[in-house]
């Protein structure tokens, strides 16, 4: 499938070397499927509404980020009747969020980036953030997007999107098709696990982590130059579903996450001083799909 992202320069020097050869994308997911009819609908919609580019936050928001940190990211409730659920963004305690039986495919995404583009890292390693899963009885998947994203399709199959799926363990970045497979670490989701999602600036690495531990990267190579882009958090959801989302506001199962380096809330209110950042030399993920 060709990539919706670019490339934009040679690789000087390049990151660590992504195969996809022994990773073949599998014609059809293992059980989880939309019709061949919404697949066409997202490339109509995708054709039509072009990336957002990164954009300034408001002076309110950056203040209520210097004031909140972590707890300003919230999760923005869909418009559309698909979704069958509920969002409950509390000022403290975290994000909770149930989704019914009658719940179609759709993607829910965060109010604020997790990475803006127009903003100087201030010298953090990355970002990350957290999903702990009460119940799942329908479909999740855990990632990120770009705006505008079509709400009726999971994260990761559709430009700019990455997704771990946990209805079969799949990765999927910008794959329409049946994903990848990623590690067999995890076979099965129980009550009270936790997935977390990061993203490592200096390679454009995207990785995950099970209850705590840090699995091997996903993707190398994306979202780059990072200053092209405004990056929020995607979290797939189909399906009766229980879970809380954990953008920092509390502790993180992953111990590294806890430390200012990989907190979202110092990621805004200082400009990049030019769009010539350090990873502007790595190359496209397109680059790497051969």
């Amino acid at each position: 499938m060709m990539s919706w992202f670019r490339r934009t320069h040679e690789p000087t020097p390049p990151p660590p070397q992504w195969a996809p050869a022994p990773e073949l994308s599998r014609a059809h997911g293992l059980f989880n499927e939309a019709t061949e009819d919404e697949f066409e609908a997202a490339e109509t919609f995708c054709a039509q509404s072009p990336v957002e580019p990164p954009r300034l936050l408001p002076s309110g928001i950056v203040e209520q980020i210097a004031t909140d940190g972590c707890l300003a990211w919230k999760i923005t409730s869909p418009s559309t009747p698909r979704f069958s659920g509920a969002i409950h963004n509390r000022d403290k305690g975290g994000i909770r969020i149930s989704t019914y039986a009658s719940c179609k495919d759709v993607c829910l995404m965060s109010d604020l980036p997790i990475m803006a583009g127009l903003y100087d890292i201030q010298g953090k390693l990355g970002v990350y953030y957290e999903v702990t899963i009460d119940k799942m009885a329908g479909v999740l998947a855990v990632g990120t997007a770009c705006r505008p994203y079509p709400s009726w399709r999971l994260p990761g199959w559709n430009r700019l999107s990455a997704g771990l799926h946990l209805d079969d363990f799949q990765k999927f970045f910008e794959d329409p098709d049946g994903g990848r497979e990623y590690t067999r670490d995890i076979t099965k989701i129980f009550s009270k696990d936790t997935i977390g999602c990061g993203y490592v600036f200096s390679t454009g690495t995207i990785f995950f982590t099970y209850n705590g531990t840090r699995l091997p990267p996903a993707f190398t190579g994306v979202y780059l130059p990072r200053t092209a882009h405004d990056v929020y958090a995607a979290i797939g959801v189909e399906g009766a579903n229980e879970f809380s989302v954990n953008f920092g506001g509390d502790v993180f199962r992953w111990t590294e996450g806890n430390e200012w380096s990989w907190k979202v809330e110092g990621h805004v209110g200082r400009l990049s001083r030019s769009s010539g950042n350090e990873d502007e030399g790595l190359p496209a993920y397109s680059a790497r799909l051969g």
